[in-house]
């Protein structure tokens, strides 16, 4: 074997080895020969079952005057109601409330599930619980079904005259209005993995230096960032889709 041979082929395996290197620790799940990213699985489940719990308690027994529970749902349904009427106007809003809540409530729930429970106290052999947010596969996940709505918005109220928004005003226009169906999830799904991720590495990272005063503050404000980024990410999957609605 030559000299330029044993070259290319340590650079290969030099690729190969690249290749299997992993961004962190995860564990992983085989249910049925299928595995699953255990963080993401575990968590998210707790986060739905939480709403899940919430929802019924507060919708379980309605009266006239709310009790404390259906009281505290309802601000959160008017809250969630405010976020898709300023986006798609009076008229348009109500097809759309459960889907813009629903992404709230999961994101809201997963970002304060990262923020405030201490799941490194929990051991395991390999990985840890986080928030299923700090994942890249949940917000890609997350940003691709925002598009699918937003595509099924305009052609459900538009059918194929829809698709006349990529050659407006002018089909010079038609590569950058393509590019722009692809920036959008790329920009929603990247925006809420990096805010979210960075946010457990600080606090990661002020624990080890400084392990009991200091991270607080930072926690804190962490909890207040997650329940932004969960603003954010639902307010912007209504404009999307008012978008597609109104058509501009």
């Amino acid at each position: 074997m030559n000299t330029l041979q044993s070259t290319n082929l340590i650079n290969f395996n030099s690729l190969l080895f690249l290749s299997d290197i992993e961004v962190g620790k995860h564990f992983y799940l085989e249910l049925n020969g299928i595995t699953f990213h255990g963080q993401v699985l575990v968590v998210s489940s707790l986060v739905i079952l939480i709403v899940f719990i919430f929802s019924f308690l507060g919708t379980s027994n309605k009266n006239i005057i709310p009790n404390s529970w259906q009281n505290f749902m309802e601000s959160v349904v008017e809250f969630i109601k405010d976020i898709a009427v300023n986006q798609l106007g009076e008229s348009n809003y109500r097809p759309w409330l459960p889907f813009i809540g629903t992404i709230f409530l999961f994101v809201f729930g997963c970002n304060w599930a990262g923020a405030i429970i201490p799941w490194k106290l929990i051991k395991l052999n390999e990985g840890e619980f986080a928030a299923p947010t700090n994942d890249i596969n949940t917000t890609v996940a997350l940003a691709l079904l925002t598009s699918f709505m937003y595509f099924y918005a305009g052609f459900s109220t538009k059918g194929f005259g829809y698709f006349k928004r990529y050659i407006e005003p002018t089909p010079i226009l038609l590569p950058i209005n393509i590019l722009e169906d692809f920036t959008k999830p790329l920009s929603l799904s990247f925006r809420l993995f990096g805010n979210v991720l960075a946010d457990e590495l600080t606090v990661s990272v002020l624990t080890v230096l400084v392990p009991l005063f200091i991270p607080l503050p930072v926690m804190l404000l962490g909890v207040f960032a997650s329940s932004v980024q969960a603003l954010i990410f639902s307010t912007l999957a209504g404009a999307y889709i008012a978008e597609s609605v109104e058509g501009h």
